[in-house]
């Protein structure tokens, strides 16, 4: 096997200097993430919880999550089609499998967003303007649909009051507001807006499913509703891009929750461990297309893709 010409040649955002720095960044404050969760963990027990994880909840979490960003690319290629990208959906999955491969595995090098913008850009011959506001705008509305349930979450595990009130009121003005801001800057992408926030919210649904099954393969049955809001608030934190694929943030955010609502520590960090080798597991179904290209050219398939020289 040999990695195919095009995505080898494929430029790299930034200098070098400056992606070696950040990786440097990512790997430092994961390193620190993870130590301070591992003075708030037995290691120990952590060692024996996972010796006895239900492996058949263990796979449907695996498979939820793997449902999930199969949505996922759907949504994102509605983004496409409003700027004429006509990917078909299968093409579409291959390049959102290898970015998701790139962006926890390759977090020094070419990001998986930023491949799939510059694939894109040279093969439909878009502004960098517009893949890139397509990518951006995916990730979104990924975070407003999660922001949501995160919410609802929060109303459940509190039932009701001041707070609650305050927290779902901004997430539904949330919404509107969001719908004005793709309105008034990104117009282009507005015809899909409610489809792709409908998506947004299957997909943030099957990961909320994927982690009860991982709470399941663990045997947790009290504080279930207190281990969903924990992680809904810990994957927000995980989109921001200071650790290498989330880890060390997620389980941070796992301990102080587990502080919060006094659950065990090294159960909580645990279930957070499973959701990330989940993570891992689905993102590994990328590899291929590093060696096997997503998007080939001088293929006669009617799309509107062309051979960049």
């Amino acid at each position: 096997m040999t990695m195919n010409n095009e995505t080898a040649v494929l430029p790299k955002p930034g200098s070098k200097t400056k992606n070696i720095l950040k990786l440097l960044l990512k790997i430092l404050v994961t390193a620190v993430c993870l130590f301070y969760v591992s003075r708030k963990v037995d290691l120990e027990k952590t060692s024996v919880i996972l010796k006895s994880v239900n492996m058949l909840w263990l796979l449907l979490a695996l498979i939820s999550f793997i449902v999930s960003k199969m949505l996922a690319s759907v949504r994102l290629n509605i983004y496409f089609r409003n700027i004429d990208i006509r990917l078909p959906e299968l093409k579409n999955l291959k390049l959102y499998w290898l970015g998701m491969f790139y962006n926890l595995f390759l977090p020094g090098s070419i990001g998986g967003d930023a491949y799939k913008v510059i694939r894109l850009t040279r093969e439909y011959k878009q502004p960098y303007r517009l893949t890139t506001s397509a990518v951006l705008l995916d990730r979104i509305s990924g975070l407003a649909a999660l922001c949501f349930f995160a919410a609802l979450s929060w109303v459940v595990v509190f039932k009701g009051g001041y707070y609650s009130t305050l927290v779902m009121t901004g997430a539904v003005v949330g919404i509107p507001v969001y719908y004005f801001v793709v309105k008034k800057w990104f117009a282009k992408f507005l015809p899909g807006f409610w489809s792709t926030l409908g998506w947004g919210f299957a997909v943030q649904f099957l990961q909320v499913a994927c982690m009860w099954c991982i709470l399941q393969a663990l045997s947790i049955t009290a504080g279930t509703n207190e281990y969903v809001l924990i992680f809904l608030i810990s994957s927000v934190f995980a989109v921001l891009p200071f650790t290498i694929g989330g880890l060390g943030a997620r389980e941070v955010i796992f301990v102080w929750g587990a502080s919060l609502f006094v659950l065990d520590n090294t159960i909580s960090v645990t279930a957070s461990l499973l959701f990330y080798i989940v993570t891992v597991g689905a993102s590994l179904f990328g590899l291929p297309f590093i060696f096997i290209d997503p998007l080939p050219p001088n293929e006669n398939t009617g799309d509107a893709v062309s051979t960049v020289k």
